[in-house]
C-alpha cells in the first residue's frame, strides 16, 4: 500500500479533536492495511520496534534540516529560521515541497513498507559514518515525497507526531477494526501481557479477536506491570480487604522486572524499558540465586549500603540510570539490592491466575537470597495494631510505606490494571494531602527576579483515562534548588511545542507549551475547587475543576514513568473525598 495513503489517515486524525473518529478513522484504516498491517502501525505509533526492545530512530532535527537543504536548495539556516517561526518541522518540510516540485517530477511512489524499512534501517545505524548514512537514507525519502507525505516522514524521524494517537486508542481502534467495541477488553488484555500493537494488530487482522486468546506470558516479552490503588488509613484498607491482607515493605525505588531464560538475563522497567546494561550486578545475581530454569520476578531495585544495610535515597539510583561506561565500577560505587515481590512466571507456568499467596510462596522456595538479592518483607494482619507496628518498622528500615495485598482466592495479578487487589499506604499520609502525586508537565511561565531568563513556574497536569487527554492540576514553582532550576530548560528542550499539545485541556496559557514528557513528583497541602484548572471539571461543581493548594516539587524526577502512568484523575478525586470525610470527622 501506498505511503500517501497513510498520510493522508494521519492528515485526518490531526484534522479532528474527537477521540471517537480518531478510533473510526484508524480502524477503517487497518481493516484494509492488508500484509502492511504491522508497519501501518508501528507508523501510526511513530516507532519501529516495541518499546521493551530499545530500538529508537535518534533522529536529531538538525540531520532533518540538512537533508531538507538538500532536496529543497533552501539554505540550512532559512530552515532554521522557518522552523523558529512555525514550530513544527514536518509544516516546514511539506511547505518547502509543495515550492520545490510537482507530484509529476517523484522518481517513485513511497509504500507504507519502504517507508518503515528505512526509519528500520537508520534505526539500527551505529558507528563511524552513522549520521551520513541516517542522512543519506533521510534524503531518499524526503526525494520520493508528497508534500503531505514529507511532514510526516519527518514527523516520524524526529518523533514528533503531534496527532494525538496514544496506545489505548489503538488498543480501541484494533477491537473496532476486527471486532466490536465489546472486545476492547480482551485486546487489553493482550497487550498488558505483550505490549506489542502491531503483533496483536496482525494475529487480529488474521485470526480475528478470538486468535488473542493465543497471546501468552513468556520470558524476554515484559508484562505491563501490576498497580496499587490507594486509602488514606490502615484501618480503610483493612476494611477493604475484609478484615486481613498481606502488608508488604514499600521500597523507595526503580521497579524492575527480571526475566530469567535459561542463562540469559534481561531486566525492564516500568516503562518496559530494557535496562539489562545498567545493572551487572543485578544480571549476575538473578543467574546466580534463582533456582528456576525460567522465571519472571516483579521487584523493586533500591540503592543500598550493603556492610550497614540501610537503604539509600531514590536519587542514588538515578545515577545508575543511561550510562554506557564503567558500569562495573559505578556499580561497585552505587550498589543496589533488588527486593523480590512477586513472581509471574515460573518453570513454564503462567502464574498470573494464581492467587497472590500461592505466588509469593513458589517465588521463596526459587530464590537463594544474598547481599544483592532479597525477598521483600511481608506479614498478615488482621488487627489495626498489627498494621501499625508493620508500618513503623518499614519507615524505620528507610522505606517510604507499605502496601497491603489482597490474600483472597481472587487476589491474581491483574497485568496494567490498577486496582483493589493491592493498595498502597505511604508516610505522607500523616500530613494534610495524604500522598505524593506524580504530575507531567505541560506548560511554563517565565521567571522573575532571580529566575529571570528561566522559568519561574511549571503547569502541572494529571492523566485522564477516559478522555486520553491531560488536564492541568496546578503551577508548581516551590521545592527546587537553583542547580534544578537551571536545569529545567535542558530537560525540557525536547519537548518543547509552539502552540498547545492536542491532548492537553488548558484554560490557562503558559508562555510556553511542552508536549507531556517530563514527570516530577510533587507535595501538597489539600485538593481544592478551582475554577481556573481543568483536572475533574464539573464534576464537583459546575465551572470548577480540582487543584493541588500550596504544591511543591519533592526532587524526585518520575523518569520510570511514562505521562500515561502519572496520577490519574479517579486517583485525584479519590483523595478529594477522602480529605473531605476526614475533615467532616474531626469537625462533626
Amino acid at each position: 500500500m501506498e505511503f500517501l495513503e497513510l498520510a493522508k489517515v494521519l492528515d485526518q486524525i490531526e484534522n479532528t479533536t474527537k477521540r471517537l473518529e480518531m478510533v473510526d478513522i484508524i480502524a477503517n484504516f487497518l481493516k484494509v492495511a492488508d500484509e502492511d498491517i504491522m508497519e501501518t502501525v508501528f507508523l501510526l505509533q511513530g516507532k519501529v520496534a516495541p518499546d521493551y526492545e530499545g530500538v529508537e530512530l535518534g533522529v536529531a532535527e538538525k540531520l532533518v534540516v540538512r537533508a531538507l537543504a538538500t532536496i529543497s536548495g533552501v539554505a540550512e539556516g532559512k530552515i532554521e529560521g522557518l522552523l523558529l517561526k512555525v514550530g513544527d518541522l514536518g509544516k516546514v518540510g511539506e511547505e518547502l515541497l509543495k515550492e520545490k516540485k510537482q507530484h509529476s517530477l517523484f522518481s517513485e511512489n513511497l509504500t507504507i513498507k519502504k517507508v518503515y524499512n528505512s526509519y528500520s534501517k537508520m534505526a539500527r545505524e551505529s558507528g563511524s559514518g552513522s549520521q551520513t548514512r541516517k542522512i543519506q537514507i533521510l534524503q531518499e525519502l524526503l526525494h520520493n515525497s508528497s508534500p503531505v507525505e514529507a511532514r510526516f516522514v519527518i514527523r516520524i524521524a524526529i518523533g514528533k507526531m503531534r496527532i494525538g494517537v496514544a496506545d489505548m486508542t489503538l488498543v480501541d481502534a484494533i477491537a473496532i477494526a476486527f471486532g466490536s467495541k465489546e472486545d476492547q477488553d480482551e485486546v487489553e488484555r493482550a497487550f498488558n501481557i505483550m505490549p506489542n500493537l502491531p503483533e496483536i494488530a496482525r494475529m487480529a487482522y488474521n485470526g480475528g479477536i478470538q486468535s488473542l486468546a493465543g497471546v501468552k506470558v513468556v520470558p524476554g516479552v515484559p508484562v505491563r506491570s501490576m498497580l496499587a490503588e490507594r486509602l488514606p488509613s490502615l484501618r480503610d484498607i483493612l476494611l477493604k480487604m475484609g478484615g486481613v491482607c498481606a502488608l508488604e515493605y514499600k521500597y523507595d525505588g526503580l521497579r524492575i522486572q527480571a526475566h530469567k531464560d535459561g542463562n540469559k538475563v534481561t531486566l525492564f522497567s516500568r516503562r518496559l524499558e530494557n535496562v539489562t546494561s545498567q545493572f551487572p550486578d543485578i544480571v549476575k545475581e538473578i543467574r546466580e540465586k534463582v533456582k528456576a530454569e525460567n522465571a519472571i520476578l516483579d521487584g523493586e531495585a533500591v540503592p543500598y549500603n550493603i556492610e550497614t544495610e540501610e537503604m539509600l535515597p531514590f536519587q542514588e539510583i538515578s545515577r545508575r540510570r543511561g550510562r554506557k561506561f564503567d558500569l562495573l565500577e559505578t556499580a561497585e560505587k552505587i550498589p543496589v539490592v533488588l527486593f523480590l515481590f512477586d513472581c509471574i512466571y515460573l518453570k513454564g507456568e503462567n502464574l498470573m491466575n494464581l492467587p497472590y499467596p500461592q505466588r509469593r510462596l513458589k517465588m521463596v522456595n526459587s530464590v537463594d537470597e544474598s547481599a544483592g538479592l532479597k525477598i521483600g518483607k511481608s506479614l498478615i494482619v488482621s488487627e489495626e495494631d498489627d498494621a501499625e507496628r508493620f508500618f513503623s518498622l518499614a519507615l524505620e528500615a528507610g522505606c517510604e510505606g507499605v502496601v497491603a495485598k489482597s490474600i483472597s482466592d481472587k487476589s491474581f495479578y491483574r497485568a496494567g490494571a490498577r486496582e483493589f487487589v493491592w493498595i498502597k499506604y505511604k508516610r505522607d499520609y500523616q500530613m494534610e494531602m495524604e500522598d505524593t502525586v506524580d504530575l507531567v508537565v505541560v506548560g511554563a511561565f517565565g521567571g522573575k527576579g532571580r529566575r529571570s531568563g528561566g522559568y519561574g513556574a511549571l503547569l502541572m497536569a494529571v492523566y485522564s483515562k477516559t478522555e486520553d487527554k491531560f488536564t492541568t492540576i496546578c503551577k508548581l514553582g516551590s521545592g527546587f534548588t537553583d542547580d534544578q532550576l537551571h536545569s529545567l530548560p535542558r530537560m525540557l528542550q525536547r519537548f518543547s511545542l509552539k502552540t498547545k499539545d492536542r491532548r492537553v485541556d488548558s484554560l490557562m496559557t503558559p508562555d510556553y507549551w511542552f508536549e507531556p514528557g517530563l514527570v516530577l513528583e510533587v507535595k501538597g497541602s489539600e485538593i481544592t475547587l478551582s475554577p481556573i484548572h481543568t483536572c475533574c471539571r464539573d464534576l464537583i461543581k459546575k465551572d470548577s475543576g480540582l487543584a493541588i493548594r500550596f504544591p511543591r516539587f519533592t526532587g524526585r524526577w518520575r523518569e520510570d514513568k511514562k505521562p500515561e502512568e502519572t496520577t490519574d484523575e479517579e486517583e485525584i478525586l479519590e483523595i478529594y473525598h477522602s480529605q473531605k470525610k476526614k475533615v467532616l470527622a474531626e469537625n462533626p
